[in-house]
């Protein structure tokens, strides 16, 4: 991967997390008469692609959306396509990430999933875990409630009462813990719906919606997603700015 201060965007405000619904690779892959696992592993060589802009870029944090809870509804075709899809990309390009300073993580459960594919999951995590050039966050059969379900349960089971619980606490035990939010939320095909994607974390993102297919998501898609963030004014809820001696509201 390149330098960091190689091809930086045009302002210097870079998020430090950016979170990515990688949406639209069925969609491109029935535009040109392909099956839909064309398009998603269309878009599986696309996410190499944007791992090494994001670093280039500066970006100390990257979370994709891979596999929601929900997917488990679509065809079994499907689905057992995106299995061996995961498979193969942690076979092939595991070495390579590792060597680069990919740091990997896991995000959701893994539970459903093969033990076979279980173990590799784990053993890619293990392997990488004192990299630092880039924490990737792979939320693969993830969901944004049901994490908020995993963490009310284990508070209760670690006997917390409610007057200890707070923002902090409940972050802890998300699947997220140690991770800072989300600055930048970018969501490819042009849909307009949260999809259940880190509904807890993303309370003050900003949120970027592109047309482009995530599979045509190159380096210069994701650079101009950069530069509209270094353009928002990002007011968590407070005051915005003060012209003279008046405060104007956020």
């Amino acid at each position: 991967m390149s330098d960091r201060t190689e091809n930086q965007t045009a302002d210097t405000l870079v998020p430090r997390h950016v979170a990515i619904i990688m949406d639209g690779n069925g969609r491109w892959a029935i535009s040109r008469g392909l099956p839909r696992l064309a398009g998603h592993r269309a878009g599986t060589e696309n996410l190499r692609r944007i791992l090494r802009a994001a670093v280039e870029f500066g970006i100390d944090y990257l979370t994709i959306y891979a596999f929601s809870t929900e997917n488990w509804g679509r065809p079994p075709e499907e689905v057992h396509g995106l299995m061996r899809i995961l498979e193969d990309v942690i076979d092939r390009e595991l070495e390579e990430l590792h060597q680069e300073g990919v740091q990997l993580r896991h995000i959701g459960r893994l539970e459903r999933l093969d033990p076979k594919l279980q173990e590799k999951v784990l053993s890619a995590i293990e392997l990488t875990r004192n990299n630092k050039q880039l924490v990737l966050n792979i939320a693969f059969n993830y969901g944004g409630r049901d994490e908020i379900v995993h963490a009310v349960q284990c508070m209760i089971r670690d006997g917390i009462s409610a007057d200890e619980v707070t923002d902090e606490l409940i972050s802890k035990h998300m699947f997220t813990a140690g991770v800072p939010d989300p600055d930048l939320i970018i969501r490819t095909s042009g849909e307009l719906r949260v999809s259940n994607f880190l509904i807890w974390q993303a309370a003050y993102s900003e949120w970027y919606i592109t047309q482009t297919y995530w599979p045509d998501f190159g380096k210069e898609e994701l650079r101009k997603a950069l530069d509209t963030y270094a353009q928002r004014d990002r007011r968590y809820g407070g005051l915005s700015e003060v012209v003279g001696n008046e405060v104007h509201a956020g």
